[in-house]
């Protein structure tokens, strides 16, 4: 498995640093389904997925699994340098644990694309393979905003990726984050950022796109961090990811610093709602997802949606820490995991999180 470090970044700044520039500067077309919509349900006689295995990627954090219709999990993520972007395939969730990794792109020695290349998405859209990802200037690395490549060939281990611009905001501030999803024939891209006078470092927006790289139509804002628990150590709401089922669509987004405070909230709109109408999307008063001492799992947030090789089990994936203290700035820890787990269901159609579980326990032979 590629672990290059040949174009690590120096030591990044503090995050705080980041916080208080803002301030100043501002005052899926052709795929089997929407992510992490269960599929229909499993041939007879198919067996039932292999348990979990935990951690499952090391060192990945700001997971995303994209399930193809040719059979394989696709799965990216950010890697600690925040120098490149990765990718791994397997036919079983567990078997990207073990895939070999590949680089398909390099953050660029200098000007734009050239540092903090973080949380990457893979789509597939209009036959075309898209990543989604965060990165800045190699000479300004707080400048951070939403790039994206592009890769015509079916396998995204193939061809070229090309590099189709940054996604252009309303406004040029910190931006990042950025997930796309199809919601009855219109193509939506929702983000993180820092909104101008808003006393927080980023609140998540939604905006429908006129291509993969473009978006059109009014940009609003669904959500801003005003409960506590979104404010610990930095006022934050990013990450957001969109799971639609039971008449609903569900956005998750993740709060706070990066430590042990980081966590999940949700966002609930009704499929028959404007999208692009903030009231029509509810915010949970607490979190979803939350660190736990008994499992000994930290952090937890950045999450996707999948579903398990049945075809009908819903998966949450995500990454947390397996200490609560961490020494120094959080963003030089490298030890976020990729971790996944079965999401459950209330009996209210609402999505049931549950508490991060533990590692799995190696039985010797």
């Amino acid at each position: 498995m590629s672990r290059d470090r040949d174009h690590v970044l120096p030591d990044p700044p503090s995050r705080r640093l980041l916080l208080k520039g803002a301030a100043a500067a501002g005052a899926l077309a052709a795929v089997p389904a929407v992510p992490g919509v269960a599929q229909a349900a499993a041939p007879a006689g198919r067996p039932k997925p292999a348990p979990f295995v935990n951690p499952l990627v090391r060192n990945r954090a700001d997971p995303h699994i994209h399930r193809h219709k040719d059979g394989f999990y696709y799965f990216t993520a950010t890697a600690p340098e925040y120098d490149r972007i990765i990718l791994r395939r397997s036919r079983t969730l567990n078997g990207l644990g073990t895939a070999d990794e590949s680089v398909i792109w390099r953050a660029h020695p200098t000007g734009n694309m050239g540092a903090h290349i973080w949380a990457p998405e893979l789509h597939r859209i209009g036959g075309k393979w898209y990543i989604y990802f965060a990165a800045a200037p190699a000479e300004d690395v707080w400048a951070i905003r939403i790039w994206v490549l592009e890769n015509a060939h079916p396998n995204p281990f193939k061809g070229t990726w090309v590099e189709k611009g940054q996604v252009k905001t309303a406004w040029e501030t910190f931006s990042l984050d950025a997930t796309t999803f199809t919601h009855r024939g219109s193509r939506y891209l929702a983000w993180a950022q820092h909104e101008p006078g808003m006393d927080n470092n980023t609140g998540i927006f939604l905006s429908e796109m006129a291509n993969p790289w473009t978006l059109k139509g009014p940009q609003v804002r669904l959500s801003t961090p005003e409960y506590d628990w979104e404010r610990i150590g930095y006022k934050v709401n990013e990450g957001p990811y969109v799971l639609k089922r039971n008449g609903r669509l569900f956005m998750t987004y993740s709060a706070s610093a990066t430590d042990f405070n980081y966590c999940v909230g949700l966002l609930t709109a009704d499929a028959d709602s404007h999208l692009l109408d903030p009231i029509s999307w509810v915010k949970s008063p607490t979190p979803v997802f939350t660190s736990n001492d008994t499992t000994k799992q930290y952090g937890p947030g950045h999450n996707c949606f999948t579903v398990a090789e049945d075809g009908r089990t819903d998966v949450l994936v995500y990454h947390a820490r397996q200490y609560k203290e961490i020494n120094g700035d959080p963003l030089n820890d490298p030890n976020r995991h990729t971790r996944i787990q079965k999401l459950g269901w209330k009996p209210d159609g609402t999505p049931d999180f549950g508490i991060p579980v533990a590692d799995t326990v190696k039985v010797s032979d």
